[in-house]
């Protein structure tokens, strides 16, 4: 089981970002979690394989519809703890 840390900045918040990023996490089989973060960018953390998690790191770039991605910073790391599911948190 890998990790991944991810910051995304542009427009990434009103524009159903989250909810984009939960689709995509699920539909991978990907356990974690996506926030809002007080700058304007998301925070994603992500569990996978790193073949998968490296195929949702282009979901991550893509964005939804409205969205704007301006950049993905991608730190990978052991997980410090085990996610269930794919959250979004408020």
């Amino acid at each position: 089981m890998n990790e991944i840390l991810c910051l995304v900045t542009g427009v990434v918040q009103g524009v159903a970002y989250r909810a984009f990023v939960q689709e995509a996490a699920t539909e991978l089989e990907l356990v974690g979690y996506v926030r809002n973060l007080a700058n304007g960018s998301v925070e994603v953390v992500a569990q996978g394989l790193p073949d998968t998690l490296k195929d949702f790191v282009e979901y991550l770039n893509e964005g939804s519809l409205r969205a704007k991605v301006e950049s993905v910073a991608v730190d990978w790391r052991s997980p410090k703890r085990l996610y269930d599911e794919f959250s979004i948190l408020h």
